[in-house]
């Protein structure tokens, strides 16, 4: 893994939780983007290296609508960039890790994205990350 590639939070209104982020970062978000495999619209704003990553359910069946009704809006994964996803996927299962997806699939911007399952590391959901123009 080469470096954290961005930290998702889970909101209910993007557009209020724009606004709010806009005011912290003292900048608005560069990009806003619809993943439909996810059931989320997303929000990225850029501060010095990193990257943040807002996300809003688009129906009540996605993974953040559960999540939000679980556990509130927050923090909800820390993606990592990595080089060759499917290898470090192979990697993590040889090591016992348990994938919530065993194949790297299409994310929000332009990376190919799996997930880690949380039981698997301390109750933090992964996500690897990898750029799809490499």
């Amino acid at each position: 893994m080469k470096k954290i590639e961005h930290i998702g939070i889970a909101v209910k209104d993007i557009e209020a939780s724009n606004t709010l982020f806009a005011a912290l970062f003292g900048k608005k978000h560069y990009k806003t983007e619809a993943v439909e495999s996810e059931g989320v619209i997303t929000s990225f704003f850029k501060t010095g290296p990193n990257k943040i990553e807002l996300l809003q359910a688009t129906h009540d069946e996605s993974p953040i609508a559960k999540f939000i009704e679980k556990k509130g809006e927050g923090i909800h994964h820390i993606a990592f960039a990595v080089s060759d996803i499917e290898k470090e996927i192979e990697r993590l299962k040889s090591e016992g890790f348990k994938m919530i997806h065993e194949k790297p699939k299409k994310g929000a911007d332009n990376k190919l994205i799996a997930f880690l399952h949380p039981k698997a590391t301390n109750g933090v959901l992964i996500e690897l990350c990898q750029d799809i123009d490499q």
